[in-house]
């Protein structure tokens, strides 16, 4: 890929007003007798991107993940990488994350400091990310391996507040995150407040695992829905939550 072709992407995105639709392989839960079925379905559905990693990542097929998602579609491959050493050159480009939900320092600047020199050498391309996790109404495994709270569910002006400190320190994306398994999606009234007091490209996943969820997303102001474990759990929600965002667009007269 181009240099910082996939930030332009990101960019691009925001500016037309077009939604996005990521798909999250988490190396811990993708089967690789279900990938090639998995990977069909999002070529076919369009999925704008596909983002690799989890919050711990205990295989050591993540690699493994990267290539073949790199050598069986065009679709951006993007690291999601719960620690500093999920990093895969092979990869398009790496969420470079900082938890500014979290005042745990070793994943807002700790983590990073680590995997820099790694990342660089690498020549991934890095979109720097501010990540924010929600209550989805229990405890999921980014929470507790963050050791942090995430941000109340009811609570928009804070995270408003995080999302607009986060664009301030220079972040060129931000990821709003209920977590895997999350039991609730992020509110809708979470999400305005976010999308009205930020100007940058705003991802939001955890808890999608319906369509009707998606759709709220969508109307409340997510750029780019992720979903993942629903994904695999139910190979049809990929083609409603695609369809839908298709939907969207058209509905908004964006091509």
């Amino acid at each position: 890929m181009e240099k910082n072709r996939t930030q332009q992407i990101f960019d691009r995105n925001l500016a037309e007003g077009r939604k996005s639709f990521a798909l999250l392989l988490d190396p811990d839960d993708v089967e690789a007798a279900a990938l090639p079925g998995i990977l069909n379905n999002a070529i076919e559905n369009k999925v704008d991107f596909i983002f690799v990693g989890g919050s711990l990542v205990t295989s050591d097929n993540l690699s493994e993940l990267v290539r073949f998602v790199k050598s069986n579609s065009n679709i951006p491959c993007i690291l999601f990488p719960g620690n500093a050493i999920q990093i895969d050159a092979n990869a398009d480009a790496i969420l470079f994350l900082s938890l500014i939900s979290g005042r745990n320092p070793e994943l807002l600047i700790g983590q990073q400091v680590v995997a820099a020199p790694i990342v660089k050498r690498s020549g991934l391309e890095v979109l720097p990310t501010g990540y924010m996790l929600v209550n989805s109404g229990r405890p999921t495994s980014a929470s507790y391996v963050s050791n942090t709270q995430p941000i109340p569910n009811d609570k928009p002006g804070i995270a408003a507040s995080t999302a607009m400190a986060g664009e301030m320190l220079g972040l060129k994306l931000i990821y709003m995150d209920a977590g895997s398994g999350a039991q609730d999606p992020i509110s809708p009234r979470v999400i305005r407040a976010v999308k009205k007091n930020s100007g940058l490209p705003l991802i939001v996943g955890g808890g999608i695992n319906h369509p009707a969820k998606a759709k709220e997303a969508l109307l409340a102001g997510a750029d780019v829905l992720v979903v993942g474990n629903g994904v695999q759990k139910n190979l049809n929600l990929l083609t409603e939550v695609s369809e839908l965002v298709q939907l969207t667009n058209e509905t908004l007269n964006v091509n």
